[in-house]
């Protein structure tokens, strides 16, 4: 089980990534959303705002509620998920990662991952 550290900077390695894709490109596919991220390994939720300028920085939350695209995956999951070895449709093929968000924001989200 990785640490809350660890799942902060995966997720920071993550968002990072989105600073890699064209600007263009990231404005053409990103409408602004609120985005949670569960690991239930560690009890946590983290909390940001994806945007055509990239995300804002993650927050501890209480609960995902309200979020408009929520992720869940294991601790250990998201570090491999960040450190590409995991893939995001292998993961979420086999279960690994969980995903609730409209067809429209998955299929947006699919273009920019």
């Amino acid at each position: 089980m990785a640490t809350l550290e660890e799942a902060r900077a995966a997720l920071e390695r993550i968002a990072t990534r989105l600073t890699d894709v064209d600007p263009d490109e990231l404005a053409k596919h990103v409408v602004e959303r609120t985005v949670s991220c569960h690991v239930p390994d560690l009890n946590l939720v983290f909390l940001t705002r994806i945007h055509a300028g990239g995300m804002d920085d993650f927050e501890v939350a209480e609960s995902p509620n309200g979020a408009q695209v929520r992720l869940t995956v294991s601790s250990d999951d998201l570090v491999a998920l960040a450190s590409d070895e995991l893939g995001v449709g292998k993961a979420w093929a086999s279960g690994r990662l969980k995903i609730e968000a409209s067809l429209g924001d998955l299929l947006r989200l699919r273009k920019i991952l």
